[in-house]
């Protein structure tokens, strides 16, 4: 693989923080190496259409100085299309020949799940491909540049929205992105000294979600001097309704990859809480009790839900995802030019490149719901009964650093 002269480098699947430090960091990393860089814009299907275009834009020092590496998104582009479902008999043959007209030796890919499989499809084509794990979702094995960056805007928007939800006594559900995983919900929830987390890998009862919002938010208003309280929910898009459904919009056909649009989580919470709101007698008499009561007008608690959707992968990158997307991008040159084809980049530690094969690192990772039980001792309502944290204590050689 010593005879790599240019490597394209394309992003894929969904935007987030840190894809620009990936790009920036394949990029300085080939050129002290004496190796060309390329965009491949707009994802797999610049990829496919790379024949058509007329030129490609050489990532060179006057040209990567100008990525912002702080800045979400990506300058490369994006877009949701699997190749294998390209009604083209020549997908593969069109694309080797877009990649020979540009003098494109080997391959950079940015993207999750859904763009690794992409991944191994053409490293089987021949076409040499290493992967860089991206996906605020956080569902691949190995930790996933945007992940970061997601979970601290999610945090912020939570705890900015507290001082709307004290102002009226408001009960707010804030939905936010993360798929079939609730790593995003879970950490930016915690982050944000959320009430109540709710996840796809717990099966939520809104009973026990009533009653400790009851609780929590009865007592808080009643405590204060100026009988003002809030309570806030966090619900990963992904959780599921009572028997077991998916909530997703149907008016919207599945993408490319056989994924329906999530949404819909944030109603089905508030229309859930007002429900038994409406039908306990204790609220009217809370009501009463707390000065807010008016006949016919306010006669409970007022539930929203808010949705900051693409809000948290805009933006700013966290330091984190810079760090991650600058190592990842340059381990990746490394990896090419060392004929380590077909993987996906783990982490750098030190003088160690830590790798594995992409189709290990596209296997789900759920949250594992064994910790929640530690923050349930801290008062965090999870949808179901509280469980009893086990602890096992282990000594550790050395440091260990494992992000979420």
């Amino acid at each position: 693989m010593s005879s790599i002269k240019r490597i394209g480098v394309i992003t894929s699947g969904g935007d987030c923080g840190g894809l620009n430090a990936v790009i920036k960091g394949a990029a300085r990393q080939a050129y002290a190496m004496g190796i060309e860089s390329v965009v491949i814009p707009n994802g797999y299907a610049g990829l496919y259409n790379l024949g058509n275009l007329d030129n490609v834009v050489l990532l060179n020092a006057e040209r990567v100085s100008k990525i912002e590496a702080s800045l979400a998104g990506s300058e490369a582009g994006h877009s949701r299309v699997k190749l294998s479902k390209i009604k083209d008999p020549n997908t593969y043959e069109r694309i080797k020949e877009g990649l020979k007209k540009f003098g494109i030796d080997a391959l950079i890919i940015s993207g999750g799940d859904d763009t690794g499989s992409v991944v191994i499809d053409l490293s089987e084509q021949g076409i040499p491909c290493i992967h860089v794990p991206k996906t605020m979702d956080l569902d691949l094995q190995p930790y996933s540049v945007g992940g970061d960056s997601a979970i601290n805007r999610i945090a912020v928007f939570t705890r900015d929205l507290k001082t709307t939800g004290l102002s009226h006594n408001r009960i707010l559900v804030i939905e936010v992105f993360g798929r079939y995983v609730g790593h995003t919900a879970f950490r930016g929830g915690a982050g944000a000294e959320a009430d109540c987390i709710l996840i796809p890998e717990i099966p939520v009862d809104f009973d026990i979600v009533y009653e400790h919002m009851k609780n929590t938010y009865f007592n808080r208003i009643e405590r204060s001097d100026v009988k003002a309280g809030t309570y806030i929910i966090v619900a990963a898009e992904g959780i599921k309704t009572a028997s077991g459904e998916l909530l997703y919009d149907e008016a919207i056909p599945a993408d490319a990859f056989g994924h329906r649009k999530l949404t819909g989580a944030g109603w089905y919470v508030r229309q859930q809480l007002e429900k038994r709101l409406k039908n306990d007698p204790d609220v009217k008499e809370f009501m009463k009790r707390t000065g807010m009561y008016a006949p016919g007008v306010y006669e409970i608690p007022e539930v929203r839900e808010v949705t900051p959707g693409h809000l948290v992968r805009s933006g700013h990158s966290s330091a984190f995802d810079v760090n991650f997307g600058y190592k990842a991008g340059a381990s990746a040159v490394l990896l090419l030019v060392n004929g380590k084809i077909g993987n996906t980049i783990v982490n750098v530690d030190g003088s160690k490149i830590h790798y594995i094969p992409t189709s290990e690192a596209i296997k789900q990772r759920p949250v594992d719901v064994s910790e929640l039980a530690l923050f349930e001792d801290l008062g965090i309502c999870f949808g179901r009964k509280p469980e009893k944290y086990i602890p096992e204590f282990v000594i550790s050689s050395g440091i260990i650093l494992r992000h979420l």
